[in-house]
């Protein structure tokens, strides 16, 4: 699969998957846990510049609708992060959505965001 252009396209796609740190596969387990507590359609988890991890699961209400991946990077910054190292995606997409891939940009242009499957599987990597 090619990898995204520098601008947020509305569906980035993931580049051809690798392996996970350790350190991410613990977002894959977070975000996994988020997504499974509430029946979510995805799971997202971040890890700031500081090593702190948050988590979140899609919102669908009348009056608001967030992606997992927006949920998580507003808890970060709410919490005080400037920065993000790395953000995982659970989803059954085979893309990332662009409003997230945009909020994650927004706070660092470089860090890799992981889109994985509902059983844990790495589908890919966008990294820019």
């Amino acid at each position: 699969m090619p990898e995204t252009s520098a601008v947020p396209a509305a569906r980035p796609t993931p580049s051809d998957p690798a392996e996970l740190s350790a350190e991410d596969g613990k977002l894959v387990v977070l975000a996994r846990g988020a997504r499974g507590r509430v029946a979510a359609v995805e799971g997202a988890a971040v890890r700031d510049q500081d090593g702190r991890t948050y988590a979140a699961a899609s919102v669908a209400l009348p009056s608001l609708t967030l992606t997992a991946l927006q949920l998580a990077v507003a808890s970060a910054v709410a919490a005080g992060a400037t920065r993000l190292e790395a953000a995982v995606v659970v989803t059954e997409a085979s893309t990332l959505d662009g409003a997230g891939h945009a909020a994650v940009r927004d706070l660092a242009a470089d860090a890799p965001v992981h889109v994985v499957a509902p059983d844990g599987t790495l589908l890919g990597t966008v990294v820019e």
